[in-house]
């Protein structure tokens, strides 16, 4: 039987008894995660950022190290931006690290340094969507809400057989009206909200879903027709574009350049060694000599060759080659405006760096140590 296209909820499609199947299962079966012995509303947001696109044993030592540095939402607000950023170094997406810190100056000087408790206020701060506020407002204040989470939305589009890619907008508003409708379906929306995460991360998984022990195969039409490995259909995959990357480590009286990233973009706020994208033609030394005289106004001399570092964005591929200069004249001024700073290699570690430059100043810091 194929796949069905998406469509509004209806009475004889709320699959009645779902819900609360899947919390019996969940409050037998739930993994312990430290997010989910709390009711405070700072943690619940805390751990619901910090999962999105990102796996839960990557999040577990970071959501205990932020709380260490950070633990209020008062100390988060008054922290230098830089610190927090270091705190997230490594776990990448950072917009969602300055959303979050935007987010709690927000609340200090809008609501007093309290966590508001109202859904629209949660979904009017910053970087809050409405499945993030629906889970913070479920989980800390028992107000109950619908998610849609990228687990969440997996299991709806195999639960009802749906075919249709669930980034459409149309079926985006199905699938929202079908989580609502299940959710009317049971008391304890706390745990059937954890429930369907739960079910979506540890069963109803991307590949090689594990029907055969699912606790609602019986409700689940993706299974019935056969059809549930195809689903959710994704949109057809983009060539993903590879970029040449010349990066240069300027030294000068002992201490190196770096500069620090926009605040909006990818990877903004994080410092790096300067550089940028090879030209047609161009050699590496030529590209990294161009980009610091575009970047900074200063001329360098372009020496030995670091190393070459492979790493994968969302939507691109770079190979980034690093090389030692030399300063030879001229006085920083960033074209954009931007801060940068002459650091002792030893300090730099104290700064957040993307990954590609993090490798590059993790290999300088061991062969100074050689």
């Amino acid at each position: 039987m194929p796949a069905t296209k998406a469509k509004p909820t209806q009475k004889s499609e709320t699959k009645q008894g779902f819900a609360d199947e899947l919390v019996t299962w969940y409050i037998a079966n739930h993994r312990d995660l430290p997010w989910r012995d709390t009711k405070n509303p700072y943690h619940i947001w805390l751990s619901e950022i910090m999962l999105q696109q990102t796996q839960v044993a990557t999040v577990i030592p970071y959501y205990h190290r932020f709380l260490d540095l950070f633990p209020t939402i008062q100390d988060l607000a008054a922290a230098p931006q830089d610190q927090v950023l270091k705190a997230w170094e490594g776990l990448g997406y950072y917009a969602r690290c300055r959303n979050l810190y935007k987010a709690a100056q927000q609340i200090v000087s809008e609501h007093k340094g309290v966590f508001p408790k109202v859904f629209e206020d949660v979904h009017a701060l910053c970087g809050i969507g409405r499945s993030t506020a629906g889970a913070i407002v479920t989980f800390a204040f028992d107000d109950p809400h619908p998610l849609m989470d990228g687990n969440v939305k997996r299991v709806l589009c195999r639960l009802y057989n749906i075919s249709e890619d669930p980034g459409l907008p149309t079926v985006q508003t199905t699938l929202w009206e079908y989580s609502e409708a299940l959710l009317t379906q049971t008391d304890d929306a706390y745990s059937y909200n954890q429930a369907i995460m739960e079910l979506g991360a540890t069963l109803c998984t991307t590949k090689n879903p594990k029907c055969l022990v699912c606790p609602v195969q019986s409700h689940c039409s993706g299974f019935a027709a056969g059809t549930q490995h195809e689903l959710p259909t994704k949109p057809p995959k983009k060539q993903t574009p590879h970029l040449t990357i010349g990066v240069g480590v300027i030294w000068h009286n002992h201490k190196i350049l770096i500069q620090q990233r926009p605040e909006e973009g990818l990877l903004g706020g994080l410092w790096e060694f300067p550089g940028g994208k090879q030209e047609a033609d161009e050699s590496l030394e030529e590209t990294v000599a161009r980009e610091i005289k575009e970047e900074l106004g200063i001329d360098v001399e372009v020496q030995e060759k670091i190393m070459a570092v492979k790493h994968a964005y969302t939507h691109f591929k770079i190979t980034l080659h690093a090389y030692h200069c030399k300063h030879k004249s001229g006085k920083p001024v960033s074209a954009q405006k931007q801060p940068w700073q002459w650091v002792p290699l030893e300090e730099i570690p104290n700064y957040a760096f993307p990954k590609a430059n993090k490798k590059v100043l993790e290999h300088l810091l061991q062969a100074k140590s050689e």
